[in-house]
C-alpha cells in the first residue's frame, strides 16, 4: 500500500492533471467565480465623486482604512459595490467562535455534529447582515462628511443616499459570501480565503511596477530594490517554513481481542501546529491600534486635543506603536489558541476512545501534558507572529517602501495559496485512486 502510495505521488504531474476533468472544471469555475468579484470592485456606488473619494482615502493609507483597502483589493478607496468585501463575514465567524467559550448553548451546538454545523453557519449570516448594515450606514455617514479643495464627495447627502448606500454596499457583502460558499462547494480551495487572497494579489503588480519606477527615476537605488525583493522571498520562506512546522503527540490504542481476532493497539498523533492562532492576531491587534489614528484623520483636526495626541504617539512607525502592537499580537495569540483548542476536552476525549499519550495517564494528567505543550508552542508562535508583523511595519516607517508590505497581508497570501495547492494534489490523488480501482476491477473481470 505504501508503495502505491508513493507511485501515485510520482505521477502527479501535468498528465495526471490533463486527465483530471472534474478538476479542470472546478479550476475553471474558481477562476470564474474571481474574475466577476475583480469586476465588482470597479463599480462605484451610486451618488458619490469617485475622484473625490481616491484623493481622501490617499491620505488616510497609513490608517486602518488603508489596511482594509488592501484586504478588499483597491473596493474601499474606489468605494464600489464591494467596498466592505467579506470583512463583516469573518468578524461575524470570528465572533461565533469567541462566543463557544462564553455561551453554552453554542457550545452545545458545536458538539452536535453536522446539524449543529449548520444551526452555527446560519447564525454567521444573520450576523453578518448586522455588522453588514452598522458599518454600511457608518460608512454613509462618513461618506457624507468628506470633502477635498474639489468639493464634496457626496453629491446629495441624504436619507436617500444613506438608504441606497446601506442596501447596495450590505447587498455586495451578502453577494460575495454567497460567491465564496459557491467556490467552496463546486471549486478549489476556501471562498472566502480566496476573495480575500485575490485582493491582496491584484495589488501587487502595480505596487512593483511603482517600485521599479521608483528605481528607474533615480527615487530608490537599484541595490535597495534587489535587496527589497531578496527580503521580501526570505520572509515568505520564514513564513511557509513556520506554518507548516508542528508538534505531533503519539497516541497509543490498547489491543482488545473480539472472538479470536485481535483489535487495537495501532498508534495515531495529534498534531498540534506551531501557529495555531493563524492571522487572527494581528487582525486584532491591527484593528485597535489604527481604529483610533483613523478616526483622528477623518476628523482632520477637529477630534480636539485626546485624538491629535492619539495620532502622534500611536502613528504607525512610533516607538509606543511598536510596543502595544507586540504586547497585543502575543496576547490575541494565547486567547485565541485556549479558544480554539482545549486540553481538558481533548484528553477525555482520548479517554473515552481508550486512547493515551505513552507515558501520560490518562485523563488530568494527559490535559496537562497538552496544556504545557500547547504553551510552549504558543511561545514561539506568538513570538514569530509579532517577528512577521513588525519586521514590514518597520521596512515601512524607516525605508518608506513605497506599496503595503504588511505581514498580514503576506500570512494571507502563503497560507491561501498553501491550502488551495493541498487542495489540488488531493483531487489529483483521488483521480488517481480511482482510475487504479477501474483499472482493478477490469482486470477482475477479465480474469
Amino acid at each position: 500500500m505504501a508503495g502505491t502510495a508513493e507511485q501515485i505521488a510520482s505521477n502527479l504531474n501535468f498528465g495526471a492533471f490533463a486527465k483530471a476533468t472534474e478538476l479542470k472544471k472546478r479550476l475553471w469555475f474558481t477562476l470564474g467565480a474571481l474574475i466577476v468579484y475583480r469586476l465588482g470592485t470597479f463599480i462605484p456606488i451610486p451618488g458619490i465623486d469617485p475622484t473625490i473619494i481616491g484623493d481622501i482615502f490617499a491620505q488616510q493609507s497609513d490608517g486602518i482604512l488603508g489596511v482594509f483597502d488592501a484586504f478588499a483589493g483597491g473596493a474601499l478607496s474606489r468605494m464600489s459595490i464591494f467596498a466592505l468585501n467579506v470583512i463583516p463575514y469573518i468578524s461575524a465567524a470570528i465572533i461565533m467562535q469567541l462566543m463557544t467559550a462564553i455561551s453554552p448553548t453554542i457550545e452545545q451546538l458545536k458538539k452536535e455534529g453536522e446539524s449543529g454545523r449548520k444551526k452555527i453557519n446560519q447564525y454567521t449570516r444573520y450576523l453578518t447582515v448586522g455588522l453588514a448594515v452598522i458599518q454600511a450606514y457608518g460608512l454613509s455617514v462618513g461618506l457624507e462628511s468628506l470633502s477635498s479643495s474639489q468639493g464634496a464627495a457626496v453629491e446629495n447627502p441624504g436619507l436617500f443616499f444613506r438608504t441606497s448606500t446601506v442596501i447596495t454596499i450590505v447587498g455586495g457583502t451578502m453577494f460575495l459570501m454567497w460567491l465564496g460558499e459557491q467556490i467552496t462547494a463546486r471549486g478549489v480551495g476556501n471562498g472566502i480565503s480566496l476573495i480575500i487572497f485575490a485582493g491582496i494579489v491584484a495589488a501587487l503588480p502595480t505596487a512593483l511596477a511603482s517600485t521599479l519606477e521608483l528605481g528607474r527615476t533615480g527615487a530608490l537605488s537599484a541595490l535597495f530594490i534587489v535587496g527589497f525583493l531578496v527580503f521580501a522571498i526570505a520572509v515568505i520562506t520564514f513564513i511557509v517554513f513556520f506554518e507548516r512546522a508542528q508538534r505531533r503527540i503519539i497516541v497509543q490504542y490498547p489491543k482488545r481481542q473480539v472472538g479470536n481476532r485481535m483489535f487495537g493497539g495501532e498508534s495515531s498523533h495529534i498534531p498540534l501546529k506551531l501557529n495555531t492562532s493563524g492571522v487572527i492576531p494581528i487582525i486584532f491587534a491591527t484593528s485597535i491600534l489604527l481604529t483610533p489614528v483613523s478616526i483622528a484623520g477623518f476628523s482632520a483636526g477637529g477630534g480636539g486635543g485626546i485624538l491629535n495626541t492619539i495620532t502622534a504617539v500611536l502613528g504607525r512607525g512610533q516607538p509606543l506603536f511598536f510596543l502595544l502592537f507586540a504586547v497585543l499580537i502575543i496576547f490575541f495569540a494565547f486567547f485565541y489558541t485556549a479558544i480554539v483548542f482545549n486540553p481538558e476536552e481533548t484528553a477525555e476525549n482520548l479517554k473515552k476512545n481508550g486512547g493515551f499519550v505513552p507515558g501520560i495517564r490518562p485523563g488530568k494528567n494527559t490535559a496537562e501534558f497538552f496544556d504545557y505543550v500547547l504553551t510552549r508552542l504558543t511561545v514561539v508562535g506568538a513570538a514569530y507572529l509579532t517577528l512577521v508583523a513588525l519586521l514590514p511595519e518597520i521596512l515601512i516607517s524607516r525605508f518608506s517602501v513605497p506599496f503595503f508590505f504588511g505581514g498580514t497581508s503576506l500570512l494571507i497570501v502563503v497560507v491561501v495559496a498553501l491550502d488551495t495547492v493541498a487542495q489540488i494534489q488531493s483531487h489529483l490523488l483521488a483521480h488517481q485512486y480511482e482510475g487504479l480501482i477501474r483499472k482493478a476491477k477490469l482486470k477482475g473481470r477479465r480474469g
